[in-house]
C-alpha cells in the first residue's frame, strides 16, 4: 500500500499464489491429457493411439442412430412408467390404510432390494411360468382383461417394462420425499377452505412439492439413459448392443466404445440443461430471484475479468476525527 501525495492511497489486490499454483498443476495435467487422447499415436505406427478416424466414421452409421434412437425411446417409455407409477405408489404410501401404504412398501422393497438385471431376466423368461394372464374377479368368471405373456414380452416390451417397474420403486421414494416436504399448514389451509383431499393434493401440495421433486428425478432420467444399457441381457440393439454388434466384427474395440460414450455424453448433457431450466422454472416461487442461466454466468465471468484488469482503483481514506 502506497500513500501518494495527495493522500490518496493504492490499493492492492491480494496476490494469490496457492491458486495460481494449483491452477497451474491442474493446465499441464490438463494438456498432457489432451496430448495423449488427441495427438499420440499407436505404437510403431502413424495413426491415432485412440482412433479417431475409425470414430468419425462410425459416429454417424446407420447402425449406430438405429441404437440411439431406440435407446432414447426406451429411455422416455421406461421413466413415463416409473414416474407416473412412482407418483400412485408414492400416495399410496402415505395412505392411512395399513393394507395400501403396506402394498407399497412391499414394492418399494422388492424392486430396490433386487438387482434391475436379473429383473431384466425374470421378466425375458416369464412365460416359463405364465403363459397367459387374466385379470379378473376370482372364482366368478369375470374377465377384464385377457393378456398373451409369450407374444406381449418381446425383447423391447421386457427391457421396458422391466426398468419401468424398477424405477417406480426409485420415483415412488422421490414423490413421497416432496410431497411431505410441503409445509402441513398448507393442508390444513386447503382443508378450511373446503378443497377435497384430491383437490388440495392436486392444486396445492403437488405444485410445491415439484420443487423438491424436480432434481432428483432429472438425476434419475440421466440415469435411465445409461441403464438402457442392460438391455442387452434381453437382445435388445439399444446403442451400446450396436456398437457391440460392429466391434465383434472388425475387433476395433477401444474406437467403438469412444461412438457409444460420445452420444451418451451429448445426451446427457441436453438432458442436464433441460433439467436446469426445469429447475430453475420452479423454483420461482421460492426463491426472489432466480438462479442465473449459464449465460449470465458467462457474462458474469466476463464482466469480473475485466473489472480485474482494470487498473488499481484509489480511494480517499476517511478525515481523521
Amino acid at each position: 500500500m502506497v500513500t501518494n501525495g495527495d493522500d490518496e492511497v493504492e490499493v492492492v489486490p491480494v496476490r494469490h499464489v496457492g491458486r495460481w499454483i494449483g491452477a497451474l498443476v491442474v493446465a499441464l495435467v490438463l494438456a498432457m491429457l489432451v496430448h495423449t487422447v488427441v495427438f499420440s499415436k499407436a505404437s510403431g505406427g502413424t495413426s491415432s493411439r485412440f482412433g479417431w478416424a475409425i470414430v468419425f466414421h462410425y459416429f454417424t452409421t446407420r447402425e449406430v442412430l438405429d441404437g440411439l434412437a431406440l435407446t432414447l425411446e426406451l429411455t422416455a417409455l421406461a421413466m413415463t412408467i416409473g414416474i407416473v407409477l412412482g407418483m400412485i405408489i408414492a400416495i399410496m404410501r402415505l395412505s392411512h390404510n395399513r393394507l395400501v401404504s403396506g402394498t407399497a412398501w412391499s414394492y418399494v422393497w422388492f424392486f430396490r432390494g433386487t438387482p434391475v438385471y436379473v429383473q431384466l431376466l425374470f421378466w425375458f423368461n416369464i412365460a416359463a411360468l405364465y403363459k397367459t394372464v387374466t385379470i379378473g374377479v376370482p372364482f366368478m368368471n369375470v374377465t377384464f382383461l385377457h393378456l398373451d405373456l409369450v407374444a406381449f414380452f418381446t425383447p423391447f416390451h421386457t427391457a421396458m417394462v422391466g426398468l419401468g417397474l424398477n424405477e417406480a420403486a426409485y420415483m415412488s421414494e422421490i414423490g413421497r420425499s416432496g410431497l411431505i416436504s410441503v409445509d402441513e399448514g398448507q393442508i390444513e389451509a386447503a382443508t378450511s377452505l373446503g378443497m377435497t383431499r384430491s383437490q388440495t393434493l392436486r392444486l396445492v401440495i403437488l405444485p410445491q412439492a415439484m420443487r423438491v421433486i424436480i432434481p432428483p428425478t432429472g438425476n434419475e432420467v440421466i440415469s435411465m439413459l445409461k441403464t438402457t444399457s442392460l438391455a442387452i441381457a434381453v437382445s435388445v440393439t439399444e446403442l451400446l448392443t450396436a456398437v457391440t454388434n460392429i466391434y465383434s466384427a472388425n475387433y476395433e474395440i477401444m474406437p467403438l466404445l469412444l461412438v457409444a460414450s460420445l452420444w451418451y455424453l451429448i445426451v446427457t448433457t441436453i438432458l442436464s440443461i433441460g433439467q436446469y431450466y426445469v429447475e430453475r422454472h420452479y423454483a420461482k416461487g421460492a426463491l426472489r430471484t432466480p438462479p442465473p442461466t449459464p449465460l449470465q454466468r458467462l457474462r458474469q465471468d466476463v464482466r469480473g475479468v475485466a473489472s480485474k484488469m482494470r487498473s488499481p482503483r484509489r480511494v480517499r481514506p476517511k478525515a481523521a476525527a
